[in-house]
C-alpha cells in the first residue's frame, strides 16, 4: 500500500511508522490522518506485527500540530465534523488497538501532535522534546482528545494550567509529571524504543491485547474496568498462549507465543 505522508519499516516483528512531512514539521492534515488510519488498521491485522513505534521525520518535530491552513475558515459544523472524524479514524482508533503502540517523541509534539502521542499506549521522549496544547492561543480548544487524555495522564490541575496557559513542557517536565515514561538522547530514541519493544515481544500478544482493553476500560464512561478485566482474564484461559505460557513455566523453559 502506498502512502502520501508516512513511511513504514518492519524488522523483527516491530513496525515503525514515520510521519513524513518535514517541511511542515510533520503537521497533521486530513490526508496524513487517513494515511495513518489505513496503516494502523493494516498493521494491527498482521499477526506478524507485535509492536508499533510511531515517530516523526527529521530532528525538529514528532508532530508540530494540526495543519491550521486546512481549517482556518471552517464553520461550526465543519469544525465539529473535523474533530469527530479525526477522533474516530485515528486517535480513539490508536488507543484501542490490540497491538501496543509506542510514541517516539522527537522534538516538538504540539496540539494534535501531543494528542496523537497521548493516544499511543505510552511515550518515550528525546531530550530536546517539547510538548504542549497551544490551541487556546488560536481561539479554539484541543479537539482530538487532549482535554480528556491529558488530565488522565498528568492530573486535572496540571492539565488545566497547561491548556489554559498554552504552555509547553520540556522533556524533563513531561517525565516528572508522568506524561512520558523515559527521556533519552535524541540519537538513542529509536534504539531505546526498539529495546522496549523487544521486551514486549517476549510476552503473549493475546494477553497484551486484552490488557490494553482492560486498562482502557477504566477511563471509558459506562465501562466497569474490573468487569472488563475479569472477562478478559477468563478468555485468556482458552488460548494456546495460556497453555504455552503455563507449560513453559512448569517445564522451566522460555515460552514461544503465537498470539492465539
Amino acid at each position: 500500500m502506498n502512502y502520501e505522508n508516512i513511511l513504514i519499516t518492519i524488522e523483527n516483528n516491530i513496525a515503525t511508522i514515520t510521519i513524513n512531512r518535514p517541511t511542515k514539521l510533520n503537521a497533521l492534515n486530513v490526508a496524513t490522518i487517513n494515511d495513518l488510519h489505513k496503516a494502523f488498521k493494516k498493521l494491527d491485522k498482521n499477526i506478524e506485527i507485535q509492536v508499533i513505534i510511531l515517530t516523526g521525520s527529521g530532528e525538529k518535530a514528532f508532530v508540530a500540530g494540526a495543519d491550521i491552513s486546512e481549517f482556518a475558515h471552517y464553520s461550526i459544523e465543519e469544525g465539529t465534523k473535523l474533530a469527530a472524524e479525526g477522533q474516530e479514524k485515528l486517535f480513539d482508533f490508536v488507543e484501542n488497538l490490540k497491538t501496543p503502540v509506542i510514541a517516539a517523541v522527537n522534538g516538538f509534539a504540539l496540539g494534535g501532535g501531543l494528542e496523537l502521542a497521548m493516544a499511543c499506549h505510552f511515550r518515550i521522549a528525546s531530550d530536546n522534546a517539547k510538548m504542549g496544547l497551544p490551541e487556546v492561543s488560536l481561539g479554539v480548544i484541543p479537539g482530538y482528545g487532549g482535554t480528556q487524555r491529558l488530565p488522565q495522564l498528568i492530573g486535572k490541575g496540571r492539565a488545566m494550567e497547561m491548556i489554559m496557559t498554552a504552555g509547553m513542557l520540556t522533556a524533563d517536565d513531561a517525565y516528572r509529571t508522568g506524561l512520558v515514561n523515559h527521556v533519552v538522547p535524541q540519537a538513542e530514541l529509536l534504539t531505546f524504543c526498539n529495546d522496549i519493544a523487544s521486551k514486549i515481544l517476549k510476552n503473549s500478544p493475546y494477553a497484551i491485547g486484552k490488557a490494553i482493553k482492560a486498562i482502557n476500560a477504566n477511563f471509558k464512561e459506562g465501562k466497569n474496568g474490573y468487569e472488563t478485566e475479569i472477562k478478559a482474564f477468563g478468555k485468556c484461559f482458552g488460548t494456546q498462549d495460556f497453555k504455552e505460557g503455563t507449560t513453559a513455566f512448569l517445564e522451566k523453559r522460555k515460552a514461544v507465543f503465537t498470539g492465539k
